[in-house]
């Protein structure tokens, strides 16, 4: 039986009653645009009401899970909405996993409904036993949506409800499913929209990362919350030109890349010939950037404000802005806290470190899940002390700007001395032979543990030699900190946030003593 919000004493509110109200009010503006289409805000509520119809017919009940594994595309976002309006949680799921991956998920998580394109169908249908109903976009989803019901039916939805179910990187193990609710995207997305501040031009803003990272799920709230229009990117390889030629047709007011992109985009030779006047708001995140590719972002492109922003899954997920002058006069920082975000600097025993000395962040905000989905033990330790318990080691300065050191799982120790590898790439990367740069401990019959460098080349025909690299950082760092060794790749993995996978590295480069 359908509830009545009055009878429930219903209170909530999703991100789904948003895109419905501007339906009401400015219907023909654009809601979302992807590869020259997109969906208007009526189109896109008369859309999610019917896919929503779809999804109760099948039996789906708040607090069920529904599953997306597809690239991105309008019918996405879509079946996100579709979920807030039920009730239901929805489980995005990384497209470049293997079968016997998505099948963990979809079995952790205890889908019961999997949508799927043509591009993942295949993938889908070997991670067996699968969800009860599979839904593949293209014919099959339009005839759903065009036999459904286009009468919206109201749910009880309430605030602390589950939203999304959020599977980390899993850079190390298995991946845990982190319980984001509605107040938690909602807190985020208001908090987000008072710390930077929104003037009536922010209207249309780029995310170029894929819907199953929060970076994308959390960054289309605000537009979708104020009435703007979100562009979604294309998913496969990068292209860093045509990504500047979509900023100017969509006339994109802020965007968001992981420092690789941006790596790559202001690498474009004809990056100045492009008309990006209206682009007032460029920001990174997700992955290390080096000072490096930051000023060279602030010379390429002065018109528009730098906005670093940090954090991760688990706070849905920005904790720290750095932004506007800041991000030249310190540049390197995370900046501060984000509004409605607090936070601590302590050492093992939950102690309070002084400034300018090396502590985990852990933070309190009614931003940070609730839990990781059916892992109470993992839970605990993971809000041991009443803080939520970030892993990132950090620094704060004088003036309350933090400095991130590293993780506190990726320090390396030797000899007795903690080296944090963030601290020697950031040198590393510098060096104008050096494209890209990963640091990893390796065994040492001496030291127990010693700093060893994986590097890209700018020119691999010519890579910088050992001895020069070795000048380099010895000019720049302790000696203690220095890589003992240096090993060139073609490029560093990475999986899709844009980290870099420093499992593969140690499991390829650390099994001989440096």
């Amino acid at each position: 039986m359908q509830q009545n919000r009055h009878d429930t004493g219903w209170r909530g509110m999703t991100i789904s009653d948003q895109v419905a109200r501007w339906a009401r009010t400015t219907p023909d503006v654009a809601a979302l645009r992807f590869a020259g289409g997109g969906r208007t805000y009526a189109e896109l509520d008369e859309r999610v009401t019917r896919l929503a119809a779809v999804l109760t017919g099948w039996g789906v009940r708040p607090g069920d899970r529904v599953a997306v594994l597809a690239l991105n595309g309008l019918e996405v976002v879509e079946v996100f909405l579709a979920c807030a309006r039920t009730g239901a949680v929805a489980v995005p799921v990384n497209f470049r996993l293997a079968a016997p991956e998505v099948a963990y998920v979809l079995a952790d998580s205890g889908a019961r409904v999997l949508v799927v394109d043509a591009a993942t169908a295949a993938v889908a249908s070997s991670a067996a036993p699968g969800p009860v109903h599979v839904l593949t976009i293209g014919p099959d989803y339009e005839a759903a949506l065009a036999a459904a019901d286009p009468t919206p039916a109201e749910h009880a939805v309430g605030d602390t409800d589950a939203a999304f179910l959020m599977y980390t990187s899993g850079t190390t193990g298995k991946p845990k499913g982190a319980v984001l609710t509605h107040r938690n995207l909602l807190m985020h997305a208001f908090s987000h929209i008072t710390h930077l501040g929104w003037a009536p031009d922010d209207r249309v803003t780029l995310y170029g990362a894929p819907l199953f990272h929060i970076a994308a799920v959390a960054g289309m709230l605000p537009n979708l919350l104020l009435g703007g229009t979100f562009v979604l990117t294309r998913s496969g390889a990068f292209d860093p030109a045509e990504t500047l030629d979509e900023l100017v047709a969509e006339e994109v007011s802020s965007c968001f890349f992981v420092p690789a992109a941006w790596q790559a985009i202001v690498a474009v030779p004809d990056l100045a010939d492009r008309d990006l006047s209206r682009l007032r708001r460029i920001s990174w995140g997700a992955a290390p950037a080096s000072t490096t590719l930051l000023q060279r972002m602030l010379d390429l492109f002065p018109q528009a404000e730098l906005v670093t922003a940090f954090g991760q899954t688990e706070c849905s997920p920005v904790t720290c802005f750095l932004r506007g002058a800041d991000a030249v006069r310190k540049i390197g920082s995370i900046g501060t806290p984000m509004l409605n975000v607090e936070v601590r600097v302590v050492d093992e025993a939950m102690r309070d470190v002084p400034r300018g000395e090396v502590g985990e962040i852990v933070y309190r905000s009614p931003m940070v899940m609730r839990e990781y989905w059916g892992k109470p033990a993992e839970t605990a330790e993971a809000f041991a002390g009443g803080w939520f318990h970030s892993g990132d080691l950090v620094r704060q300065d004088e003036e309350g700007y933090f400095y991130v050191i590293d993780r506190t799982k990726d320090m390396i120790i030797s000899g007795g001395e903690n080296v944090y590898c963030a601290e020697v790439e950031d040198v590393l990367a510098a060096h104008p032979g050096v494209a890209e740069v990963a640091l990893i401990g390796v065994p040492d019959d001496r030291w127990g543990e010693a700093p060893l460098a994986v590097l890209a080349p700018v020119d691999p025909a010519a890579p910088p030699t050992a001895a020069e690299l070795t000048a380099w950082c010895r000019e720049r760092l302790a000696h203690y900190k220095c890589p003992r060794e240096f090993r060139v790749v073609g490029a560093l993995p990475r999986n899709p946030s844009g980290k870099v996978l420093k499992t593969e590295l140690r499991r390829d480069h650390a099994a001989e003593p440096a």
